[in-house]
């Protein structure tokens, strides 16, 4: 190695060393981080960025600390976050900074008494696989609204939650004593749009919220993409930053700013109906390795996943046309589902051991893992049907959307009564996402949108003014790309035989967590049981102690399951996902009460537990 690079090297160690020394939980007062030209300044300091992304609604907070105290063993300093706004007001102007998954300055804490940074990705946008891509969906209710742009009333939504944001975490910035660096201004919008007037607006609504840390873009490594999306004066994030050329593009574009890789991936999402997404490991420790070589500041895009839990996941729009998230996010992660290092983990920790700064101390210890248990098979029995449960419905003339309804999550029926054509094609213009279709109480058949569908053949009928019901299932907002703005339902209209269908009636079925509590209580014990697909089945099961399991669903064709209240997300038989997650700290000693809707089958079957997501 020459000399002077042997010099460059032993400088660049030693000046992130000393940056270092004092880690956030160990300050009593507060700290400065500055962009100074290319470089990062901690404390006045040359400071390395070593990120490892968690996201904190994905991860149950009884585990909150046991991850961070993971990505600090793996080798990080840093630890950006993604803000769901739709966590956070899911409801227009009601806030929740306080139930579970939801409180980000415990989080942020958290992070700060392990000794590590935090980066905070609020959007209002943020993709990330998540419905709608963190955007609250009441913003839908809106027929004409345009989303990520200068629209006034989607501006006026925004400006709310910064404020709203902006109180729970200013105390928290570095220079009031607190861990948090950078603020992310939106999120990739050099993929969406090119008014730079949006992300400048942005900036300024968090400097007027009292936001004062430095801000940062993050953007793919195209000339289109940092033209759009990178602000003067802000530090640019590339997704990714693999190469030496895209760093070079982007001082070129946005010049005397930090540059880093906001956005290094280990792993890769998954889609229904389609294998387990693996990268290979040997690319990605050779992209890591020269990240490192030349003292580039990166985060790798996700340290872990954790879990799309409820009806969280999102979905994509790529070549198929509409591509639904699993409900895991396990993201093929350093970090697995359930928190355990993966042999991607051992290697990177071992690479960033290699090329750790002179005079830090060696890396800690690893936490002790979470336990986790298998369940001996057991049997679920009926308890109730959806048609049994039906709320009152809403006329129109034409089918609504479920946000025209203000109704943003579970299931729609769809109930028409047939004059005129009572069989041929049905088409369903725009469905989205998954429905099951019934004649006069029978099940004739689905839909799906992923595959492209949206007609079906209806037989003739009997009755001299058929009932067509169709129960349409809301499979996860597109999070990413032009179409953005994704309601749900039958969007557009219905057609029999070429002529549209009118006179509707609408029967929302959010399938809240409390209603599901008390489902056993609102099933109609004495009521003739309705065997038409759409089915509750539940079970109770005894445990001694609780640890984490993963549900086994593959007795089951498609649907949703609930432990004890909490919804852990989607089932599909189709996979590649047949395992749900389940943690401990959602279990109880003694008696557990599951329940399971089915969208399709009718007969009861068994679940068992297993100790991880594929194999025992």
């Amino acid at each position: 190695m020459p000399a002077l690079l042997r010099f460059a090297r032993l400088f660049l160690g030693c000046t992130v060393a000393l940056s270092l020394l004092s880690p956030p939980a160990a300050q009593a007062a507060p700290a400065s981080f500055k962009l100074a030209g290319q470089q990062f300044l901690l404390n006045e300091q040359p400071f390395q960025l070593l990120g490892c992304e968690l996201h904190p609604s994905r991860i149950p907070s009884a585990y909150w600390e046991h991850r961070l105290r993971m990505v600090k063993a793996m080798g990080c300093n840093t630890v950006p976050i993604y803000v769901f706004w739709n966590q956070h007001e899911p409801i227009e102007g009601q806030f929740d900074f306080k139930s579970e998954g939801r409180d980000l300055k415990r989080f942020i804490r958290l992070a700060q008494a392990q000794g590590l940074w935090v980066l905070l990705r609020p959007g209002p946008y943020v993709c990330g696989e998540w419905d709608l891509g963190g955007l609250p969906p009441y913003l839908l209710s809106t027929p004409d609204i345009r989303l990520r742009g200068m629209d006034p009333r989607y501006l006026k939504a925004v400006r709310r939650y910064v404020r709203a944001l902006a109180r729970e975490v200013a105390p928290l910035q570095i220079q009031r004593g607190g861990p948090l660096l950078m603020l992310q201004i939106e999120n990739e919008y050099g993929s969406y749009a090119n008014d730079r007037r949006y992300p400048a607006w942005l900036a300024q609504q968090w400097r007027e919220a009292g936001i004062q840390i430095p801000f940062y873009t993050a953007d793919g490594p195209t000339p289109a993409m940092l033209e759009s999306g990178t602000l003067p004066g802000v530090a640019v994030g590339l997704d990714s930053g693999s190469e030496e050329a895209h760093w070079a593009l982007a001082r070129r574009i946005n010049p005397g700013v930090p540059v880093f890789s906001s956005e290094t991936y280990p792993g890769w999402l998954s889609h229904w109906g389609e294998p387990w997404a693996k990268p290979d490991s040997k690319a990605l420790l050779e992209e890591v390795e020269f990240l490192l070589k030349t003292g580039k500041s990166f985060s790798f895009y996700v340290a872990h996943g954790g879990t799309n839990f409820g009806f969280t996941a999102g979905a994509n729009s790529g070549g198929k046309g509409y591509e639904p998230d699993v409900t895991s996010y396990d993201y093929d992660a350093p970090i697995d589902e359930q928190g355990r290092p993966t042999a991607k983990f051992q290697a990177l920790r071992e690479l960033l051991s290699r090329y750790r700064a002179p005079g830090l101390p060696p890396l800690p210890d690893l936490p002790p893992p979470i336990p986790a248990m298998s369940l001996p098979e057991f049997s679920l029995k009926p308890i109730a049907s959806i048609w049994q449960l039906l709320p009152k419905p809403l006329a129109s003339p034409s089918p609504q959307s479920f946000e025209a309804l203000r109704h943003y999550q579970g299931l729609m029926l769809y109930r028409s009564q047939l004059r005129g054509p009572k069989s041929g094609k049905l088409v369903l213009t725009e469905l989205h996402d998954y429905a099951t279709v019934f004649l006069d109480g029978r099940y004739i058949g689905s839909i799906d949108r992923r595959l492209g569908q949206n007609s079906i053949e209806l037989p003739a009928s009997d009755a001299a003014l058929p009932q067509l019901d169709i129960l349409v299932e809301a499979m996860g907002r597109i999070n990413f790309g032009q179409h953005l703005i994704d309601r749900k339902g039958i969007t557009e209209r219905a057609t029999l035989g070429g002529v549209t269908l009118m006179d509707w009636q609408q029967f929302p079925l959010p399938l809240q967590e409390s209603w599901v509590r008390r489902l056993p209580k609102l099933a109609p014990q004495e009521a003739r049981p309705d065997a038409r697909p759409g089915q509750f089945f539940a079970a109770s099961f005894e445990l001694q102690t609780v640890a984490d399991t993963f549900i086994d669903m593959s007795r089951f064709k498609k649907g949703l399951v609930w432990v004890n209240g909490h919804n852990l997300g989607r089932f599909w038989a189709i996979g590649p996902q047949q395992r749900l997650y389940c943690p401990a700290s959602w279990l109880r000693p003694g008696r557990n009460e599951i329940v399971v809707l089915d969208l399709l089958q009718t007969e009861a079957a068994s679940v068992s537990g297993h100790s991880s997501q594929e194999g025992d």
